[in-house]
């Protein structure tokens, strides 16, 4: 059982990976309510926001993506997204929307509860780089103990994930990555899909950049994979 116990929304159309997926999960000690189409998901994690959604791509009413795009201009919900095996499109595409983590069938149900409990630690705060000051680059404010982030006084929302890549590229000013050294020290992973990371990038540029096509702040390295260039 974790020790920090989850409202977790199960979304998927198959009865028997729902009930499987739960039953995983609750033996971790969260609370599961699954749900069968994506339209009752939405309305359902609208009204009562829970801590982490299991989200399948493939829905009845309203797929996946959707649900995860509409979700996410109200709330920045952690959301894991189950995608089919091999579909890379369908992976990348979902992260693009806003998913933090993503699954492809068929799954180990234990795999799936590992990744939950991860997104739900950074989710948390749990994983984000020591210390609880604050990171600044020009207009750009990281406040790491509130989680929160500013550019030119606005608050941007960024997810988890985003939240803890731009942290981490911060406190290692000028010093290149590649994208697989960053699936280890940001999302914890020894092995992984790298575009993960340039999805990751490339929303974290549309949110920070002045000119994201012309990014000044996270710099491509190329051969390499990214370096934070601050602007000061």
């Amino acid at each position: 059982m974790t020790g920090n116990p989850a409202r977790v929304l199960v979304v998927d159309d198959d009865p028997t990976v729902a009930e499987v997926v739960a039953r995983y999960l609750e033996r971790d000690g969260h609370m599961v309510e699954c749900v069968g189409d994506g339209a009752e998901a939405l309305r359902r994690a609208l009204a009562d926001p829970p801590d982490l959604l299991v989200l399948d791509l493939m829905l009845p009413k309203m797929d996946g993506l959707q649900v995860c795009r509409k979700l996410r201009e109200r709330w920045p919900v952690p959301v894991i997204m189950l995608t089919a095996l091999g579909e890379e499109i369908d992976r990348v595409v979902g992260l693009e929307t806003g998913a933090d983590d993503y699954v492809t069938k068929p799954f180990s149900p234990r795999e799936l509860a590992l990744r939950v409990q991860s997104v739900l630690r950074r989710a948390r705060g749990a994983l984000v780089p020591t210390g609880t000051g604050v990171l600044r680059d020009g207009d750009l404010v990281v406040d790491v103990g509130a989680h929160e982030v500013t550019v030119g006084g606005e608050e941007i929302v960024l997810t988890a994930r985003e939240f803890d890549l731009l942290a981490y590229l911060l406190r290692n000013p000028r010093q290149a990555f590649s994208r697989m050294a960053l699936l280890d020290q940001v999302w914890g992973w020894s092995f992984g899909d790298t575009s993960t990371v340039t999805v990751h990038v490339r929303r974290l540029r549309e949110k920070i950049e002045p000119d994201p096509t012309d990014p000044r702040r996270i710099v491509t390295v190329w051969g390499v994979g990214y370096r934070y260039e601050p602007l000061t």
